[in-house]
């Protein structure tokens, strides 16, 4: 159900790997790992800081390019989780945010559980199936492409107020 025009966004999640990322690494002879990431998106989400919505990284990965890329961006980053949908009660209830106002982009079955709880659940066009199936907004672009740019480009737009499936 789409947000009512009157009611702002109390907050955005994201997942990484998949919306952040293309969902490829390069891994390295000794283990590390590197992501690419869309400069876009890092200037999206300071559009959306400017418009003072707390933004939060919630990954069940625990890897090193999550956490600098939370830094980097200024962002909350939640990592190693195994049930979002609990992290992200959890998360809400600390801070007093509404699920019901809270925007999910994620694009796995992992990612399912939380995006039925929220009242905008968005997906990048090359999501799983699932996804797909229940998101409220797809964006055009792919995971890694732009998706937050997208995002941030709707939402200012009015977008929120104007969903449908």
């Amino acid at each position: 159900m789409p947000l009512p025009p009157s009611l702002p966004l109390d907050l955005i999640v994201y997942d990484f790997d998949g919306v952040m990322t293309n969902n490829c690494a390069w891994v390295f002879e000794d283990g590390r790992e590197a992501v690419c990431v869309n400069r876009s998106d890092g200037w999206g989400v300071g559009m959306l800081q400017q418009m003072s919505i707390p933004q939060l990284i919630l990954s069940s990965e625990i890897n090193p390019v999550v956490a600098a890329r939370g830094r980097k961006l200024a962002l909350m980053v939640i990592q190693g989780v195994h049930d979002k949908e609990q992290a992200l009660d959890n998360y809400c209830q600390e801070h007093n945010y509404r699920l019901t106002h809270t925007l999910y982009v994620g694009n796995d079955t992992n990612d399912l559980l939380a995006m039925q709880k929220v009242g905008i659940a968005v997906a990048p066009s090359d999501a799983h199936p699932s996804i797909l199936a229940i998101a409220h907004y797809v964006t055009h672009s792919k995971g890694g492409a732009g998706v937050i740019r997208e995002l941030a480009d709707w939402l200012i737009g009015g977008g929120a107020n104007h969903l449908s499936h």
